[in-house]
């Protein structure tokens, strides 16, 4: 155990010494948080988004990692107006309606631009540590053979949107988590070093815990895992849409695509995301040639994915 806890932490200081970038997105999650010890010396810029209109919990977190790491942190509060107007900008990025998809890379969306407009050139993240680790929360329901097979099958198709919102945006991306050598020692990690029980409750990333459970506070080491979309507030973009949008006008422009279009969607705020979608793409039944199709959108579906990247739908 302490082999592997020494051998991962080394790997993961190395990967971040190696990076040059000059501010980091910065959420206090476990993952930014890790990166932003390892930054400590270099004193680089934090960025943290919230939202001004919706509650979140990120912000009080990201201000104690700051302040315990010499960082200095801009904190962007989203009004509304700028949560819709970056959801359409995700959304003409991304190439996709799908509400989880468009809820959480808001936020990316915002962060690098901010970045971007403030004349930072590379932005640094913790993309990689949930598929690598086995963060995410479903993962912690499955036995140790199911999340092996489950996570070797990620580590096959895992794609991150930050590099195609940063492409767009043209800033410089790096992500330590995804280095090659991080990435081969992860892979290697045995399932049950990954999801632990730990005071009495499970954990999902316990080995990477354990590995900086001493550089970093309890509260962040043991943090329970948030998505994005929850932790700075865009997950309140459920609620204005399913205010916004008519009961009415959400049955009729349902029914209309389904039988028009061949998509079948479930909230109003997919409406209101596939219509902004519509404003550059074509439907997704006319995309990519595919045997195998998400029976509510049609969109094809790569081989090995239970979702459909485009509309969300899940299990396929």
């Amino acid at each position: 155990m302490q082999e592997i806890i020494s051998k991962l932490r080394s790997l993961v200081l190395e990967a971040v010494k190696n990076s040059n970038s000059d501010c980091i997105s910065l959420s206090g999650g476990l993952d930014s948080s890790i990166l932003a010890f390892c930054l400590q010396r270099k004193k680089i810029q934090g960025i943290a988004m919230v939202t001004k209109d919706f509650p979140s919990t990120d912000l009080v977190y990201a201000q104690l990692v700051a302040k315990l790491n010499h960082l200095k942190l801009d904190v962007i509060s989203a009004t509304i107006e700028g949560l819709i107007d970056a959801a359409e900008q995700t959304i003409k990025i991304l190439k996709v309606f799908n509400p989880i998809e468009i809820r959480n890379n808001v936020v990316v969306y915002l962060t690098m631009k901010h970045a971007k407009d403030n004349g930072f050139k590379s932005i640094i993240t913790g993309d990689g540590a949930d598929e690598l680790f086995a963060g995410y929360n479903f993962f912690q329901r499955l036995s140790l053979p199911d999340l092996q097979g489950n996570l070797e099958r990620i580590w096959k198709i895992m794609h991150f949107q930050s590099k195609s919102i940063a492409k767009y945006l043209g800033i410089s991306l790096q992500a330590p988590f995804l280095d090659e050598k991080v990435m081969s020692y992860a892979k290697v990690i045995p399932p049950d070093l990954k999801v632990r029980e730990e005071r009495g409750r499970k954990y999902g990333k316990w080995i990477l815990r354990k590995t900086f459970e001493d550089l970093l506070p309890e509260s962040i080491a043991w943090r329970e895992k948030a998505a994005m979309q929850d932790g700075s507030g865009t997950s309140g973009l459920t609620c204005l849409f399913n205010t916004l949008v008519p009961d009415m006008v959400f049955s009729e422009k349902a029914k209309k695509y389904s039988k028009s279009e061949k998509v079948n969607l479930a909230s109003k705020e997919s409406l209101y995301y596939y219509e902004l979608y519509r404003k550059y793409y074509d439907f997704p039944s006319n995309l990519a040639p595919s045997k195998t199709r998400c029976p509510q959108c049609n969109y094809s579906i790569e081989e090995g994915s239970h979702f459909c990247r485009m509309c969300g739908s899940f299990p396929i």
